[in-house]
């Protein structure tokens, strides 16, 4: 039953998904991706990853993605640059999708395929802690402070469109 319940979560994140990176509106397309991180989220209780699942709604669902919003949110969008954007990705599709099923491809079909009866070990929050806060601390700051230099580089660039003639 859990089995097919993480299947069923993990198709209804793919569309979700989909759906999310389709969408012209920003505010609509990052709701479809709080959508795509809960269903996730229960695919990962399904399977047995409670700690997982409480991380993933915690950290991307209720940190992360509330922090897009207010950015998207905060920017002014015009239909003259909902325009231009659609211009600019009509034919951009393909090749993320060749370069995904490439990557893919090996993991589900080759010598990394999906085995039958793979059990896991299980992770502790110490664990995990240990790993974020240990070796790794570097790596999670770092990424932190990416992240935070693109929401500035998106406000920067979204403040610069607004006003042409004005200031920077």
């Amino acid at each position: 039953m859990s089995l097919w319940l993480a299947i069923y979560a993990g198709g209804f994140a793919l569309v979700s998904a989909a759906i999310a990176v389709t969408r012209p509106n920003a505010v609509h397309a990052l709701l479809y991706l709080v959508v795509m991180l809960l269903a996730l989220a229960v695919a990962f209780f399904a399977l047995g990853a409670a700690f997982a699942a409480v991380l993933l709604i915690l950290i991307y669902a209720g940190a992360i993605v509330v922090l897009f919003v207010f950015v998207v949110m905060t920017l002014p969008i015009s239909p003259e640059s909902i325009t231009r954007e659609r211009a600019g990705l009509r034919g951009a599709w393909p090749l993320p999708l060749l370069l995904s099923v490439l990557i893919l491809a090996p993991f589900l079909f080759g010598e990394f395929g999906i085995a039958g009866n793979t059990a896991a070990a299980p992770v502790s929050a110490q664990q995990v802690g240990r790993l974020l806060f240990g070796p790794w601390a570097l790596a999670v700051e770092l990424a932190s402070l990416l992240l935070l230099a693109g929401l500035v580089g998106v406000r920067h660039i979204g403040r610069s469109d607004r006003s042409p003639g004005g200031r920077p």
